[in-house]
C-alpha cells in the first residue's frame, strides 16, 4: 500500500515535505512519532499518532515510538500557555514499560521482520550529554533567529502570554531536533511524524539534520482532532478517556465512541479503524439510509474498544448499555465490576443502609420502605408487586415480604431496585 495515499484519504495529512511521498515508495522507511510520558497510560489524544505508525508498519515501513523522557522533564512550548511539570528517572521509567504494553494492541514489537516497531527514549542519549557539548555540537547549527521563526515560540513570546517563556522551553526544538538527528544517524530514520502543532520542532530537526551531515529528511503531520461543535476531541466532563481501564472503563470507553455525532463518525472511522475505503464508504452510505440505527457508531464503538480492550471488555460494554432499556438479565448485573455498575447508572437515586440488615435477611417491604425510601409506603410497594412492576436485580418480585439476603448483592454492595421500565434505585452497603 502507498501510505501517503492511505492517509490522504482517512484524512490524516496536513502537512507533508516535499519529497516525502517518493521516499516511502523507494525504500523501506524508518519513521517515528514522540510520545510525551508524563502518564502511565495513553488517552485518545494519542491515538492519531499511534494510528499514524499502525498505517506506517502495514505499509511495510518499520515504526519507530519515542518516549519523550528527557523532552518530558522540560516541557513543550506548541500549542500551550504554560510549562509542564517535570519528571523523575523512575516515573519515567515506570510510564514507559506502561506505554509499550498498550502500543502492543496496535504496533508489532515481537516480528522477526525488519519492519518490527521499536521503541526508545531519548533519556538515554540525552542524559550523559554535556550543556558544553550540545551547545558545541548542535546549538552552533541553528541560529536564533531560525528558532524565533517558530510559530509555538512567538505566541509564547507575543501578546497571548504575559508570563513569557523561559529559556528551557525555548531550547526545547534543538533538544527534539537533536532526537531526529540521533535517530537518523543510530536507526537510518528518515521521517518524522506528529501533530501539525509539531511541525515547527519537527523542520528544526530536518535543518539540522541538512547542515549536521549534509543528509535529507522528511517531515508529515496530521491536522488536530476536533469535534464537529467545536469542543475539544477526547475530553469529557470527567476529563480525558485513556486507555488503561483503570481511568476509563472499558464501558465510559465503548460510550464515548457511541455517542459522537454522526459527522465525527463518519470522520472518526477514518482515522481510528483499519477498515478499508470501500469497508467505509459502504458504512456512511448504509448509516445515510437510516441514520438513527447509528451503525457508524457502533461499527465505531466495537472496532476501537476492542482494539484497545478486548472483545469480552466490549461484548460486556454492549451488554451493560444494554441495561438501562430493559433487555438485560440478572446474569449481566452480575458480571459488571464496580466501576462499570456506577458508570451505567450513574445519576440514579441512591439509598444508603448498613450492612447488619442483611445478617439475618430482610423483609423487602421493610428494607425498601423503612431503611431505604424508595417507597412512599408498604402500600404502594404491594400494589406495585401485584401489578408485576418491581424487578430487584432484573429479577420479577412476586412477594413484597420476601427476605433479602448479602449473598443477593451485586459485587457484595448494592441492589438494584426497578419500578416499571426506567425507574431505577439503588440501595447502597454503607
Amino acid at each position: 500500500m502507498n501510505f501517503v495515499e492511505e492517509l490522504t484519504w482517512r484524512g490524516m495529512i496536513h502537512d507533508i515535505m516535499p519529497g516525502t511521498e517518493d521516499l516511502l515508495k523507494k525504500e523501506m522507511t524508518t519513521a517515528y512519532v514522540g510520545i510525551d510520558p508524563t502518564a502511565d497510560s495513553l488517552h485518545i489524544g494519542h491515538l492519531v499518532g499511534v494510528m499514524m505508525l499502525k498505517h506506517l508498519q502495514a505499509c511495510g515501513h518499520r515504526p519507530v515510538v519515542l518516549v519523550g523522557g528527557a523532552t518530558g522533564m522540560i516541557g513543550d512550548p506548541s500549542g500551550k500557555s504554560q510549562e509542564r511539570n517535570l519528571l523523575d528517572e523512575p516515573t519515567l521509567r515506570r510510564n514507559q514499560e506502561a506505554l509499550k504494553k498498550q502500543l502492543s494492541n496496535f504496533l508489532d514489537f515481537e516480528t522477526e521482520k525488519p519492519n518490527k516497531a521499536l521503541m526508545v527514549n531519548n533519556y538515554d542519549w540525552m542524559k550523559d550529554y554535556s550543556f558544553l557539548n550540545f551547545i558545541r555540537d548542535i546549538g552552533k547549527h541553528i541560529t536564533v533567529n531560525y528558532m524565533m521563526s517558530k510559530d509555538s515560540v512567538k505566541k509564547r513570546l507575543g501578546e497571548e502570554a504575559k508570563s513569557g517563556m523561559s529559556f528551557t522551553e525555548f531550547t526545547y526544538q534543538l533538544v527534539q531536533g537533536y532526537d531526529f538527528l540521533f535517530l537518523y544517524q543510530d536507526l537510518g530514520c528518515k521521517l518524522q511524524m506528529g501533530g501539525s502543532d509539531q511541525w515547527g520542532n519537527i523542520t528544526t530537526g530536518t535543518e539540522l539534520i541538512r547542515r549536521k551531515t549534509g543528509g535529507e529528511a522528511f517531515a508529515l503531520t496530521c491536522p488536530l482532532i476536533t469535534k464537529a461543535d467545536g469542543g475539544k476531541f477526547g475530553k469529557t466532563e470527567q476529563g480525558n478517556v485513556w486507555l488503561d481501564l483503570r481511568y476509563t472503563s472499558p464501558y465510559k470507553f465503548y460510550q464515548f465512541w457511541l455517542n459522537v455525532s454522526d459527522d465525527d463518525a463518519a470522520k472518526y472511522i477514518k482515522i481510528f479503524t483499519m477498515l478499508t475505503k470501500q469497508e467505509v464508504e459502504a458504512l456512511i452510505l448504509e448509516h445515510s439510509q437510516a441514520p438513527h440505527l447509528r451503525v457508524l457508531q457502533k461499527k465505531l464503538a466495537e472496532l476501537v474498544t476492542t482494539m484497545v480492550h478486548s472483545e469480552a471488555d466490549y461484548q460486556l460494554a454492549v451488554e451493560a448499555s444494554g441495561i438501562l432499556f430493559g433487555n438485560a438479565t440478572a446474569d449481566t448485573l452480575k458480571k459488571l465490576d464496580e466501576d462499570t455498575f456506577l458508570s451505567v447508572f450513574e445519576g440514579v437515586s441512591t439509598f444508603d443502609v448498613s450492612k447488619d440488615i442483611f445478617e439475618k435477611g430482610t423483609a423487602f417491604s421493610i428494607l425498601a420502605v423503612e431503611n431505604a425510601a424508595v417507597f412512599a409506603s408498604k402500600g404502594e410497594l404491594r400494589r406495585l408487586v401485584q401489578g408485576g412492576g418491581i424487578s430487584i436485580n432484573k429479577e420479577k418480585v412476586n412477594d413484597s415480604e420476601m427476605l433479602i439476603h448479602a449473598d443477593q448483592l451485586i459485587n457484595g454492595k448494592y441492589l438494584l431496585v426497578q419500578k416499571g421500565k426506567k425507574n431505577y434505585n439503588i440501595i447502597r452497603v454503607v
